[in-house]
């Protein structure tokens, strides 16, 4: 079995930072992590201001000094699944994850993010739970 342990080059198109635009709740988002970093606030001024960021890192960013809304710990994976799930609704992404078959997908990253994926820098020796990789993974599998 194939492991794909990075979104980069071929595999860029797994990351929430690729242009994809997704509407939710009637707005248009440029990626993922524009709507992922927006749905952390109920403030929808401070949400217009993440849409309005020109890159996914701005948005990150922003997303970072929000204020998060009371129960964005218990919904942020359900968040980000319904997310996926708009993405990989688009013809040209859904062809493109079905095409990774049954590879095991790792978000593989070196900023100590060992929630959404896999740390794999010197300083964490744990394996990160990566749920980013699993939620591609079920979405593929329900495609």
């Amino acid at each position: 079995m194939s492991i794909i342990n990075s979104f980069s080059e071929e595999y860029s198109f797994l990351s929430n930072f690729t242009y994809s635009p997704i509407v939710e709740n009637g707005v248009t988002y440029p990626t993922v992590e524009h709507a992922f970093q927006a749905l952390k606030t109920l403030d929808l001024q401070e949400r217009q201001k993440v849409v309005n960021c020109n890159t996914p890192g701005r948005a990150k960013r922003m997303g970072a000094t929000m204020v998060l809304r009371s129960d964005w710990e218990k919904i942020k994976v359900h968040i980000m699944r319904t997310l996926l799930i708009l993405k990989f609704n688009i013809p040209e992404f859904r062809k493109q994850l079905l095409a990774t078959g049954d590879a095991t997908i790792i978000e593989g990253n070196r900023w100590h993010d060992n929630f959404w994926g896999d740390c794999v820098c010197p300083e964490c020796t744990e394996p990160g739970e990566n749920i980013l990789g699993e939620l591609l993974m079920e979405i593929r599998s329900n495609l």
